[in-house]
């Protein structure tokens, strides 16, 4: 399927279905020399995994990857990685209902307008379950780019629903199953993620990303800008219906004097721009925003159309996350990882020669 592929040197093209046999990906362009088992991705796919808490589906998959080609004795050949994780639980007979509909707000009615028929089971080729391997590959480019470069990426929720959640700890973020920065809103957020489910409804979502230590000079202009590749990886990911970076959006109501981030020896004095300036990297935190859309698939009854074009209504049963917000953090910590991976190698290939009088300015 064109399309599943991500990425110019590190690249990463994505396979399967929901409740196909397998999902994965094979990573070509991974320099040779780094060491790599399943244990260094395996960490990264627990905190995406399903079933982790009572507001995200239970359905009860190990997501237990497998490392098929590209590692031998423990480093990276620089060859394809194939990376393999098994479907365990699939129940497929929950979509029987859907096989003949579509569900408003999903992408049933768009792949079937588009191929002439798709697999209905779990969502097959549009399920979120298919970013489980972005997010093993997400892993590799994230231990690379630690040793080569110190990178860092973290992300957070910073809105579920109508609910602004406060930036208090992040030592608090792994430790609970929103990915909240805080513990003061929890019994706000569990409370209200109660109510959906009882409702059979879903709800939207805010996630943040940062990555920190990120070389300057990553970018290439003028389409390939690493805020557009940020950008453009972002949308890939389901549900996702805007990105911004740095301010984004606030920045209309701003002026130059205020946006502009001034610069003096000791570093940027702040950053409206969000680590990006001319589609470059500045060597300061990358900020990213994402808006998740609310789940598709809900128990009330929706007004919808069958394959013969016939009116008739849609309920979704099965697991479904009522938030999958709740669970695209890693996700997208992953794509970025992916992102910057690609453009750290980029620059490399054609720019690790460029001297300058003096070094960069210091990350603040």
């Amino acid at each position: 399927m064109p399309g599943s592929t991500l990425g110019t040197l590190f690249r990463v093209t994505n396979f399967g279905e929901s409740h196909g046999p397998a999902i994965g990906c094979v990573i070509d362009g991974c320099p040779p020399g780094l060491a790599l088992s399943e244990a260094d991705i395996q960490p990264e796919l627990d905190r995406r995994r399903p079933g982790t808490s009572r507001h995200v589906t239970q359905r009860a998959e190990a997501d237990q990857v497998q490392i098929l080609s590209g590692v031998y004795e423990g480093l990276t050949t620089g060859t394809p990685i194939a990376l393999q994780i098994a479907n365990t639980d699939q129940r497929s007979k929950d979509y029987g209902n859907i096989l003949d509909t579509f569900r408003p707000g999903h992408a049933d009615y768009t792949y079937w307008r588009k191929y002439g028929l798709r697999d209905p089971r779990g969502g097959g080729r549009s399920s979120a379950r298919l970013t489980a391997p972005t997010v093993a590959a997400g892993a590799v480019a994230r231990k690379w780019l630690k040793q080569q470069h110190g990178c860092e990426f973290i992300g957070w929720m910073s809105q579920l629903g109508p609910i602004a959640i406060e930036h208090e700890d992040e030592a608090q973020i792994p430790l609970n199953p929103f990915f909240a920065p805080n513990t003061s809103q929890l019994p706000q957020l569990e409370a209200y993620m109660d109510e959906l489910r009882r409702a059979g409804d879903s709800c939207g979502a805010r996630i943040e990303v940062r990555a920190r230590n990120v070389p300057v000079g990553l970018g290439e202009p003028l389409y390939d800008k690493l805020d557009a590749d940020i950008a453009f990886a972002m949308m890939g990911l389901n549900a996702v219906k805007g990105v911004e970076i740095g301010d984004g959006f606030a920045c209309v109501a701003q002026r130059g004097s205020e946006h502009g981030d001034e610069m003096i020896p000791g570093g940027f004095a702040s950053n409206h721009a969000g680590g990006v300036l001319g589609g470059i990297s500045t060597g300061q935190e990358l900020r990213v925003s994402l808006a998740i859309k609310p789940t598709s698939s809900i128990r009330i009854a929706r007004a919808s159309v069958n394959r013969s074009g016939e009116p008739t209504e849609v309920q979704t049963f099965g697991r479904h996350d009522p938030c999958v917000g709740i669970r695209a953090t890693p996700i997208a910590e992953a794509l970025l990882a992916l992102v910057v991976m690609d453009h750290a190698l980029l620059q490399r290939a054609q720019c690790a020669d460029v001297q300058l009088p003096w070094p960069p300015l210091p990350a603040r």
